[in-house]
């Protein structure tokens, strides 16, 4: 059977009800992280839990979208969208709280969301499959933003937390550093990616 005559898949599916909820859980994540202005150790930790939990379930969503051939062209839309949307508001938030500086922020959802925007606008033309280096990337990303969200150095915490804490914080900013250096490489590569299958799309 052919790609054209295979039957679509329900949109009606786990992997995009999963992919729905993750959406659903932005706004709640926010504010989590932002009750009494980042400054409550259990409401940072419930976001950090919720950070986890969504960036589970993308990987989740997209095993079990391969594996029993689930891929709707809502879950190609909706499960980037879904994924920027959580790590942008990981972004603004920890930088409204002063965990991450601002201008990290903008360079990365600058890069983020104008390649998720050209992803979507040339999907039913070119095929950009992610790439190793990607997945590397969104992994330090997801690594960084899940222990930053958490209230490593609140001064509150009790004594013995306090320099693990800060020891973990300075390491989450590594990996937040070695995500920035990633996440520009592999948009470059993006970008030529996409310049050469649209090159060779009008020369045949």
């Amino acid at each position: 059977m052919t790609e054209a005559t295979r039957a679509q898949p329900s949109n009606w599916n786990v992997p995009n009800v999963l992919t729905t909820l993750r959406i659903v859980m932005v706004p709640f994540f926010g504010w989590a992280l932002l009750v009494d202005g980042g400054d409550s150790i259990t409401w940072r930790c419930v976001a950090s839990v919720l950070f986890v939990l969504a960036m589970v379930t993308d990987k989740i969503d997209g095993d079990l979208a391969r594996k029993h051939d689930l891929v709707t062209n809502f879950g190609k839309i909706a499960d980037p969208i879904a994924d920027k949307a959580i790590t942008g508001m990981a972004f603004i938030g920890l930088s409204i709280v002063g965990d991450i500086w601002w201008w990290v922020t903008i360079i990365v959802l600058l890069r983020e969301w104008s390649v998720t925007l050209l992803r979507l606008s040339v999907l039913k033309k070119v095929v950009i499959a992610a790439a190793d280096l990607g997945k590397i990337k969104t992994t330090f990303q997801a690594v960084a933003l899940g222990f930053l969200c958490l209230p490593l150095r609140d001064p509150d915490l009790p004594s013995g937390l306090q320099v693990p804490c800060e020891v973990l914080f300075y390491a989450a900013q590594v990996c937040l550093a070695v995500a920035v250096a990633l996440t520009m490489w592999s948009g470059w590569e993006f970008y030529r990616d996409v310049w050469k299958q649209r090159a060779n799309l009008r020369s045949t």
